[in-house]
């Protein structure tokens, strides 16, 4: 399944590409809807800001998924390699489990929007489970866009309290 998810922040480009590079952000993330028990694992700067952060599945999912797939299983790493110049990143989630079921990766691009700054997450889910693999991609693409609307603003708020 493809994706395209437009967030949107009143923080300039470069302070929201900055701040999903900052680890410190990503505690600050933590009891937003969807996504729970996020935790950054790695970073380093060599030769780009790469993250590495654990995220887990909270949503709830239809009868018919959760016959095939353990929600308490459904958790992942997500590793990021941002390029500050061109204000992308390049990403891919590795599950914990079930690593032979689903597959996503993409990218993000930050920058002008009519009223400040929008951040584009554009990428390729897929999962393998018999009969459900659909509704199972729709749930997670639909958690994640709630989830990322929640973000935004809180993302806005780290960046001005960092400011001040």
């Amino acid at each position: 399944m493809r994706f395209e998810l437009i967030q949107r922040y009143t923080a300039t480009p470069d302070q929201v590409d900055r701040a999903y590079a900052d680890p410190a952000l990503y505690p600050e993330l933590v009891g937003l809807p969807k996504l729970g028990g996020i935790e950054v694992l790695a970073h380093d700067d060599v030769p780009a800001r790469r993250l590495r952060v654990q995220f887990n599945f909270t949503g709830d999912l239809p009868a018919a998924v959760t016959a095939v797939v353990d929600p308490d299983r459904l958790s992942w790493v997500q590793e990021t390699e941002h390029d500050h110049q061109t204000r992308t990143a390049r990403f891919r989630l590795l599950p914990d489990h079930y690593p032979d079921r689903l597959r996503c990766s993409g990218r993000f691009q930050i920058g002008e929007g009519p009223r400040g700054t929008t951040r584009t997450i554009s990428g390729d889910l897929k999962v393998q489970a018999l009969l459900v693999a659909g509704r199972v991609e729709k749930a997670i693409v639909s958690g994640l866009e709630e989830y990322l609307m929640a973000e935004a603003p809180l993302v806005d708020r780290w960046i001005h309290d960092q400011a001040h």
